[in-house]
C-alpha cells in the first residue's frame, strides 16, 4: 500500500537521483571514489529525512537494513487492541526522522532509494541541512528520562533554563509557567519549525 502524500516541509531537497545501483557495488565506487585523506574528512552530522505521512518506520527500518544511522525518536501513548490497553510508541516528529551519517553522492542516492521517502532537506546533495548536535541530544535526554513528552506549538523565544535535578537534568529548554508550582519545559528542533514539551517543576529550573 502506498503512503499518501505529505505537506512540504520548509527547505526541501525534492530531486531524482537518476539510475538506481545495487548498495553493495554503490559503497564499493564510494570507497574507490574517497580513499585514504578525501575518506576521512567525512564526518557524520545529524539530518532531517522528510517521508510520507504514516511511513516513518518503514524509511527507518530500511536505512538500518542498510548499515545507515537513522533515528525515531517516539512518544509513548496507550492503544487499545483486543479490548486491552497498551502502550506504542509514535513518532514525536510525525513525518519525520533523522539520520546521523557522513553521506558523499552516492550514500546520498542510496538514502534517496528508500520507500516511503520524500526528501532529505537542504539544497542539494552536497548542501543537506544540519541539526546542531545540541537539539538531538535534548530530544535523547528528553526520550531516556522516561518522562510524559507530548507535541507542542514551535517555540523558539523564551525564558531558558537548565533543568537541576530529576531526570532531566542538565537539560536546556524553554521554561512556560503553568501553574503556581507546574511548568512545561519546551524543547524544539528549529529546521523543523516542531517542538515537544514535557512537565516539570519549576523550582528544580535555573536560568542557562
Amino acid at each position: 500500500m502506498l503512503c499518501p502524500g505529505p505537506c512540504s516541509p520548509p527547505h526541501v531537497l525534492c530531486q531524482d537521483m537518476g539510475k538506481r545501483t545495487k548498495f553493495g557495488s554503490a559503497m564499493n565506487r564510494r570507497e574507490q571514489r574517497l580513499p585514504g585523506l578525501e575518506t576521512a574528512q567525512l564526518a557524520p552530522a545529524w539530518h532531517a529525512l522528510w517521508t510520507r505521512s504514516h511511513c516513518e518506520k518503514l524509511v527507518r527500518d530500511q536505512l538500518e537494513a542498510k548499515g545507515f544511522h537513522p533515528y525515531m525518536p517516539t512518544i509513548a501513548t496507550w492503544s487499545t487492541r483486543g479490548g486491552q490497553k497498551h502502550q506504542i510508541g509514535l513518532p514525536m516528529f510525525p513525518g519525520y526522522l533523522f539520520l546521523h551519517d557522513a553521506l558523499d553522492k552516492l550514500g546520498y542516492i542510496e538514502v534517496r532509494k528508500s520507500r516511503g521517502l520524500v526528501a532529505l532537506l537542504g539544497q542539494s546533495w552536497d548542501r543537506l541541512a544540519v541539526i546542531p548536535n545540541i537539539e538531538i541530544a535534548a530530544i535523547e535526554k528528553l526520550q531516556a528520562a522516561g518522562v510524559a513528552v507530548a507535541p507542542h506549538p514551535y517555540l523558539r523565544a523564551g525564558q531558558r533554563v537548565r533543568v537541576l535535578r530529576g531526570p532531566l537534568a542538565g537539560l536546556e529548554g524553554i521554561l512556560l509557567h503553568i501553574k503556581s508550582n507546574k511548568s512545561r519545559l519546551v524543547v524544539s528542533v528549529d529546521i523543523l519549525q516542531r517542538s515537544v514539551s514535557a512537565e516539570i517543576d519549576c523550582s528544580a529550573v535555573a536560568a542557562a
